[in-house]
């Protein structure tokens, strides 16, 4: 694989300094029951880092001392960390709201069969990549067969009661390009798929993320071996918006990695660019419980284009859905 961290610059990017902490991003772990082109993490079945049990009681202990109040659960498929449930359970005690990012293929893979029953008993909210709505499109992107079993997932999570507006169970999707280019509007995809999906498969939802592909990773190394690296990041900075800057996900919130060290985005940990705190880059998470990160500098590089380009991009989607 293509390494992307030496091709992107440190210095083009404007400053940027984190605001008050809201959300706490932990990544579970690297192994997943799929292996997407698009997948910034590499992630895939042969992948064996998960977090230990002693790392998410340190997540759990962060959470108790800080004012967070949203733990945005990542991967890989979080869900095949044996401890995800617990972890679950415990966030929910403290009364703080989880976010699962799920693939939605993970509902039908051996025990699981009950994993949308325990989603939704514990609130949790879904966010489920779809990267597109038609068939071809999608297992051409994530392999043979996951559209249907994607639907499926869908509608059992529908008859749970995920989508309806007045359930209080939350589910939102989220759409990834094809290739080298940036999202279209949101609020324009998000009519169409919620048309075509409710009219072809009588599925609902609540809302569709939009996320802007980085180079980085697994879809960085394609770039690189296509030779569009250069074209890719050209389109990054040639669509850089000034205003998506006060929106950015990095502003409010930290990533963790499966050994418990600390990144500003999800992007940062996976070209290992961790967080600055004092004299320590990529300190442990259990380093920061009680500490102010608030005015802190958060570090750049050029992928950070791809989060302010155009309508912007963000963990929630679009910046800017109009």
């Amino acid at each position: 694989m293509h390494a992307t961290l030496p091709r992107l610059n440190d210095l083009d990017f404007p400053a940027l300094n984190r605001r008050q902490l809201e959300t706490l991003q932990v990544n579970l772990g690297y192994k997943c029951n799929q292996a997407c082109l698009h997948c910034h993490v590499n992630a895939g079945p042969t992948r064996t880092e998960m977090m230990d049990q002693q790392t998410i009681a340190t997540v759990l202990r962060f959470l108790e001392a800080s004012d967070v109040r949203t733990l945005d659960l990542t991967g890989g498929a979080p869900e095949l960390n044996p401890h995800f449930r617990d972890l679950v359970r415990q966030a929910r005690r403290l009364g703080v709201k989880v976010m699962d990012r799920c693939n939605l293929t993970i509902l039908e893979e051996p025990g699981q069969q009950d994993l949308a029953q325990f989603l939704a008993m514990h609130q949790v909210e879904v966010v489920a990549s779809l990267p597109c709505y038609l068939e071809e499109n999608v297992d051409g992107q994530r392999g043979n067969g996951v559209f249907g079993r994607s639907i499926r997932a869908l509608r059992t999570l529908n008859r749970l009661g995920y989508g309806d507006s007045d359930s209080g169970l939350t589910l939102n999707l989220v759409y990834n390009p094809q290739g080298p280019s940036l999202p279209p509007p949101q609020y324009e995809l998000e009519r169409q798929y919620k048309k075509h999906l409710l009219d072809e498969y009588g599925v609902q939802f609540n809302a569709l993320f939009t996320l802007t592909n980085m180079p980085i990773q697994r879809f960085g190394s394609t770039l690189i071996s296509k030779g569009q690296f250069n074209d890719y990041m050209r389109t990054l900075r040639d669509s850089y918006r000034e205003e998506n800057l006060h929106a950015v996900m990095c502003r409010t919130m930290i990533s963790v990695d499966w050994q418990g060290f600390v990144y500003d985005c999800d992007f940062n940990q996976m070209l290992d660019l961790g967080l600055v705190h004092g004299n320590r880059r990529k300190p442990r998470l259990e380093e920061l419980i009680g500490q102010d990160l608030a005015g802190k500098p958060i570090v750049v590089r050029d992928h950070c284009f791809g989060c302010t380009a155009g309508q912007g991009s963000s963990c929630g989607g679009a910046l800017d859905a109009a």
